[in-house]
């Protein structure tokens, strides 16, 4: 479990100042899914900047410059690769042909040693197993709405991606994690993050006009969506079905249809993430009845996340 986080100022009428001190409370409250490293990427000078640490991102010191428009960041739960290894930290660069860019990853991935070996791509020190997915972009050399589609269909495992190129356009890869993306049409900026109930909580701290009000982004398992510099949406698809493996009730907790349970009391993002979890509980083999009991059992929202493709708790 970590979390991808980040802002888009396409109106360009935010400070470095006011983007760096943005960044801070927004990674802060990141920190809820990630403590052993935290990272940004953006564009300033003409080139694509990455800045990472294996630190809390509440010790992180973020100095984001004024042109810098695109902030792309991730929190990390480290799963595979030391962190304090600063190279197996996210975001991870990038090249295709004449294009640099940045990927971030929310979620584990299963078959990157697979993948490399029968693709004959590169071995590398990286030992995280997000960066089969730049290796992936990297082996087509391009980078777009196709590239990305081949990238999402190979990969085993959950994931949500981000992707940052050289010249600000962003990309969102919705897999199976979470993702919330608040756009605020009239400021002409967009903020986000894995799940709403930390953005809500940051997007107090960007001391808008009281009168703005977010427009929800929604995407679903297996929608790709850029946003072009300019603040332009284009969105794509690709095939999610292989994203959702059978559900198992964890080893040691008896369940049947006919419990009776009370379910404890969830914030209104909580709420409205097991709804969403609970809407798709049959691709995973599950009844809603089954989320409610795990809650019951006290899993948190969280720990149920994990749960699709880790079959056990």
């Amino acid at each position: 479990m970590c979390c991808l986080f980040g802002l888009m100022d396409y109106g360009r009428r935010m400070s470095g100042r006011h983007k760096s001190l943005a960044l801070y409370n927004l990674a802060s409250a990141c920190e809820v899914r990630g403590t052993d490293a935290t990272g940004v990427a953006y564009n300033s000078g003409g080139r694509l900047r990455i800045y990472k640490r294996p630190v809390v991102a509440h010790r992180m010191r973020f100095h984001i410059p004024g042109d810098a428009a695109v902030i792309m960041g991730h929190t990390r739960m480290t799963t595979q690769g030391s962190a304090r290894r600063n190279y197996n930290n996210h975001p991870f660069p990038g090249r295709t042909g004449a294009v640099d860019f940045a990927l971030a990853h929310n979620g584990v991935l299963y078959n990157d040693v697979a993948l490399r070996d029968s693709l004959h791509l590169p071995k590398t020190k990286i030992q995280t197993d997000s960066y089969i997915a730049v290796q992936l972009l990297q082996r087509q050399n391009r980078l777009d709405f196709s590239s990305l589609r081949n990238m999402a269909e190979q990969v085993s495992g959950s994931f949500t991606f981000t992707v940052l190129d050289g010249a600000d356009n962003l990309y969102f890869v919705k897999g199976d994690n979470p993702l919330c993306i608040y756009h605020y049409t009239d400021a002409k900026l967009l903020v986000y993050a894995s799940t709403e109930a930390i953005l809500r909580g940051s997007v107090r701290m960007l001391n808008l006009p009281a009168n703005l009000r977010p427009e929800k982004v929604m995407l679903r398992a297996g929608d790709i969506l850029k946003v072009s510099s300019d603040g332009c949406f284009s969105q794509a698809a690709f095939d999610a079905s292989r994203l959702f493996p059978q559900w198992r009730v964890p080893y040691g907790v008896s369940w049947s249809p006919s419990s009776r349970y009370a379910t404890p009391a969830l914030d209104p993002a909580e709420s409205e993430y097991i709804q969403e979890l609970k809407s798709v509980a049959g691709a995973f083999g599950c009844s809603p009845d089954e989320i409610d009991f795990l809650l019951s059992e006290g899993f948190s929202p969280e720990e149920l996340e994990e749960y699709p493709y880790c079959g056990e708790l």
